[in-house]
């Protein structure tokens, strides 16, 4: 069942007060505003660009059921407006629903389509809405393009790159696929695996597995910091790179680095010896393969972070869910694969770095869930907003006790100067702290005038919010230009 019909049959087989929230699934109106048909008519855009939705009229904002005067009239003019309003007119569907009150409600369910963008057309502005949270909100330009792609029935990473497939070299992707599969490469793969197109073009997926990749803004930024957290100290970073090339590179740069600043502890048993990694490897393994092929890489201007510190390991890719929910809000054990980049993802598979069942979140979490020192306060946290997706992983063997236990095999002793005050590693929870009260004091402060104030990069602002939103400690009141920040437990 769709998520839209299981909402749609919750709605009517109703306890409204207890159901209704505005999520990314439905919205409420009052009442139907006939001049106003821009302020329900963005919700329609948005539902049809999305994973559809239920347009609920005759409830208000605090879930208070008011009703409709005259619901039958109502939707004719609904009906009558997403016909003119919207271009192309999306798949939908209009009931009415009497209260034991005997109030009338109009349900309008829109369905996600597949010839998006679909826009509200107001004279000669056209104008494509998606959701973000609870809001409709305009499609930015890199959203605009994402929404082409699908309705055309392409993706980025298949479509014709400028750049000349005879230029580029593919010896990692070759000496990958051997390694990993025991089979050459063929000069028949190359279109097979979608690196050129039927005419020989290099496709962008091609441009994004040459060796030396061109598109500049492919690249990952990794980052081991000394203590808890970003904060300046006598020495800020242990190590620090900048790597760019080949996802191939890439994949294998990062999890070097990765493994080049953890330890492996082990405790000696009655037949040997058991093995407690920091990170365990497959979990890191699929980390990296999600954030470098899930990406939104028509968000030129911002690359794959990853950030390294005592107690975890923090790694941001650009672009949320595909489907445009956020993954807090779902069942990780059962999120249906959808895949941005289908051309990178299937060679990913073909290299045995995935699988097509679309199951990395489940490994990352069952590599966890296995561990000898594993505990719930240990399990991996992911969230997600519309253009950014956060995982954080946490280190198994930070402050655990008895630990003269246990030997290390340090692939990466981190020699910290001795003395070093331990009172200037400053924890996460002290950085949330900071912002939340940086919003209490100013609701219309930016990120990047939260990342000057704390001291952090804008991506780790957007971490400490997507964790704040996530706790239902703060909420946004309006779109993001024009909006505002609200502290919830405020009165």
């Amino acid at each position: 069942m769709s998520v839209v019909n299981h909402v749609f049959l919750e709605v009517i087989s109703l306890d409204l007060t207890s159901l209704i929230g505005e999520t990314t699934e439905y919205d409420k109106k009052q009442m139907l505003e006939e001049k106003r048909p821009k302020s329900w008519c963005k919700s329609i855009s948005a539902f049809a660009n999305g994973i559809g939705g239920v347009l609920i009229f005759g409830v208000t904002d605090d879930n208070e059921i008011v009703g409709l005067r005259n619901a039958e009239h109502d939707a004719e003019v609904i009906s009558e407006q997403i016909k003119t309003r919207l271009d192309p007119i999306p798949n939908f569907r209009l009931n009415f629903h009497m209260t034991e009150e005997g109030k009338k409600l109009i349900l309008l369910t829109v369905y996600s389509g597949d010839e998006t963008p679909y826009y509200y057309v107001d004279g000669g502005e056209k104008i494509a809405f998606h959701r973000v949270g609870n809001e409709s909100v305009p499609a930015d330009r890199a959203k605009q393009k994402e929404l082409v792609l699908k309705g055309s029935g392409s993706s980025y990473d298949s479509l014709k790159s400028k750049y000349k497939f005879e230029n580029m070299a593919f010896t990692k992707l070759k000496s990958a696929y051997k390694q990993r599969t025991g089979n050459d490469f063929e000069e028949a793969d190359y279109e097979s695996f979608g690196i050129v197109d039927e005419d020989g073009n290099l496709t962008n997926a091609g441009a994004l597995l040459a060796d030396e990749s061109p598109i500049r803004h492919s690249r990952v930024f990794c980052t081991r910091w000394n203590g808890l957290d970003k904060a300046p100290g006598i020495v800020d970073a242990v190590d620090d790179k900048e790597f760019s090339g080949g996802l191939i590179n890439l994949l294998q740069d990062t999890t070097d680095f990765i493994t080049n600043n953890s330890k492996k502890a082990w405790k000696k048993v009655a037949d040997g010896r058991v093995e407690m990694p920091d990170y365990p490897e497959r979990a890191v393994l699929e980390a990296i393969v999600n954030a470098l092929i899930h990406r939104n890489y028509l968000e030129v201007g911002s690359e794959v972070h990853v950030d390294m510190f005592d107690d975890r390991i923090e790694i941001y890719s650009p672009g949320g869910m595909f489907d445009g929910t956020r993954v807090q809000e779902r069942d990780l054990m059962n999120v249906p694969s959808r895949r941005r980049n289908p051309v990178i993802a299937d060679i990913f598979n073909r290299l045995k770095y995935m699988d097509r069942r679309g199951s990395g979140f489940k490994k990352i979490l069952g590599d966890y869930r296995k561990q000898p020192r594993y505990s719930e306060k240990m399990e991996p946290e992911f969230s997600s907003d519309y253009d950014a997706f956060f995982l954080v992983l946490k280190n198994l063997n930070y402050d655990v006790k008895g630990k003269s236990e246990c030997e290390s095999d340090s692939e990466a002793t981190r020699k910290l100067p001795e003395n070093y005050p331990e009172t200037t590693r400053k924890t996460t929870r002290k950085t949330s702290e900071k912002i939340l009260e940086a919003i209490k004091q100013n609701g219309n402060i930016s990120k990047r005038e939260l990342a000057e104030m704390v001291g952090i990069t804008v991506d780790g602002v957007k971490y400490h919010i997507q964790k704040l939103k996530a706790q239902g400690v703060i909420e946004r009141i309006g779109a993001d230009r024009g909006g505002f920040w609200k502290v919830k437990d405020e009165k």
